[in-house]
């Protein structure tokens, strides 16, 4: 019996789309793993074969983000929710202060996971206008003596990115990246901590990627369980315990697709024509569509615009489905549309729903 596999869109929001090439190649390496006669999901993590891989998605990692000497790459588990109370409870200390810029929904998580273990305290927050915006900077104030301060670099559910970084002097800055990490380049000396959930651009769901300045290990609460401590897993290589391991096989694999395909630089140029497709389409429109976030803090990964009325907005969801775009639903938590432009989902893709768009509208109007 054949089955045919039919081609769709890609638009989810996380998990999302992969590059096929990678897909491919872990399609024929799946039941043999470069002759060791098992999967990549049957070897043993102190496997040389296993290691083998582990390092150079370390390695790869480190090049594509040209990250210094004095950081250290972990592979952790349990997504960047599990940092949102991680992160405090290794350094927001007894009657230490730490600062958070809320952006949206995920800033808002990362706060209240906080309060459980410290004094943490908003910084700025966009609530007011929606979170249609990120704040400027002259809207930012800190304590010099604070633990750190916390952002959200790209705003999935309300489609906002940070365009310039605080800069928080001697205070760490420490950027949960999930949704935007690897889709330009990033000074990483200008933070001590960054932290991604792989499951927009990095691969599969499961593993999380966190970035640490050594100096800052040094300083994290040694009276806590061990395996939420970051340095048991920097002294191990993330060998501490069992870790995803398919999960950081395809991780791998999907760094050396970006490297294949030009490096970060070259992406993030791909990224910034594809989101462009559809920004025009918006605001080409009449109003048609209408775009959620500000001009100026537009995100590159995340698209959120509504339509007219929600009648108009189910029929033009509806025939977007019918028409094989996935997931261009909102977040069920302020609905409308949202196109989620990740590094894997291809040029062709965004001109197909740039294409629609005009079509639909020209239909509708």
């Amino acid at each position: 019996m054949t089955q045919t596999i039919q081609s769709v869109y890609n638009f989810n929001a996380g998990p999302s789309a992969l590059p096929l090439a990678v897909l491919e190649k872990a399609q024929t390496e799946l039941i043999n793993f470069r002759g060791t006669g098992m999967s990549i999901m049957e070897l043993s993590h102190r496997s040389k074969p296993y290691e083998d891989v582990h390092n150079q998605a370390i390695e790869r990692l480190k090049k594509l983000y040209s990250i210094p000497e004095n950081y250290e790459v972990l592979f952790l588990q349990g997504g960047a929710s599990h940092q949102f109370s991680m992160i405090p409870m290794n350094f927001l200390q007894s009657g230490k202060k730490a600062g958070y810029i809320m952006t949206g929904v995920w800033a808002e998580k990362a706060f209240s996971e906080a309060k459980l273990f410290g004094e943490p305290y908003e910084v700025a927050s966009t609530a007011a206008d929606k979170h249609n915006r990120i704040p400027k900077l002259n809207e930012l104030t800190f304590n010099d003596d604070d633990a750190y301060i916390h952002i959200t670099t790209n705003n999935t559910i309300y489609g906002t990115q940070w365009k310039d970084l605080p800069d928080t002097g001697n205070v760490p800055l420490i950027a949960d990246m999930s949704s935007d990490i690897m889709s330009k380049p990033v000074d990483v000396s200008k933070f001590g901590l960054i932290y991604a959930g792989a499951q927009k651009n990095l691969g599969p769901s499961g593993v999380t990627v966190v970035i640490i300045r050594k100096d800052l290990l040094e300083k994290g609460n040694p009276n806590i369980p061990t395996t939420l401590k970051y340095t048991t897993h920097a002294d191990s290589n993330s060998l501490y315990h069992t870790p995803p391991t398919f999960g950081i096989y395809m991780l791998g694999e999907v760094l050396g697709w970006i490297e294949e395909s030009g490096g970060v630089e070259a992406i993030a140029q791909r990224n910034e024509e594809k989101a462009k497709l559809i920004y025009d389409a918006i605001d080409n429109s009449n109003g048609f569509y209408q775009g959620h976030a500000q001009l100026e803090s537009r995100s590159l990964m995340n698209i959120t615009f509504r339509l007219a009325d929600e009648t108009l907005e189910k029929k033009f969801l509806a025939e977007a489905k019918d028409a094989g775009f996935v997931g261009l639903n909102g977040h069920r938590s302020v609905g409308g549309c949202r196109a989620s432009t990740y590094n894997a989902v291809p040029l062709e893709a965004c001109k197909a729903l740039s294409e629609f768009m005009l079509q639909f509208q020209k239909n509708n109007q």
